[in-house]
């Protein structure tokens, strides 16, 4: 028999606001990540913002080697959880209108490594 684990921490991606307190209602705990501009959701255990379209090229692309802000506020968050400055979460919500958040899951190795798309 084999046996496939995924331990990364399913991200869920949500094009708007309107299903964010719904999913936060259903579920294991969760950290909110959103694009700015949004209210502070109940019942998160964690928000954290990125500025979207902060990052023209591919992540880690030859010219610049930068990381998009989607992908540094995915780091801030996982680093919260481990280190416990944050309380623990077993989900990401993702409002996601630009699609930041699933370029940084794509492309992205680090990301890729800590999280997957549900």
């Amino acid at each position: 028999m084999t046996w496939s684990i995924d331990a990364r921490i399913p991200v869920h991606l949500l094009a708007n606001e309107d299903n964010l307190a719904l999913a936060l209602s259903r579920g294991k705990p969760a950290a909110v990540l959103t694009a700015g501009g949004e209210a502070a959701p109940d019942g998160a255990v964690a928000i954290t913002e990125f500025k979207p379209g902060e990052a023209p090229h591919a992540a880690a692309c030859g010219c610049c080697l930068g990381r998009g802000e989607a992908a540094k506020a995915l780091d801030m968050l996982f680093q919260g959880r481990v280190r416990g400055t944050v309380p623990w979460f077993d989900r990401v919500l993702a409002l996601d209108p630009h699609g930041d958040v699933a370029a940084a899951l794509r492309e992205d190795a680090v990301t890729a490594a800590r999280y997957r798309r549900a």
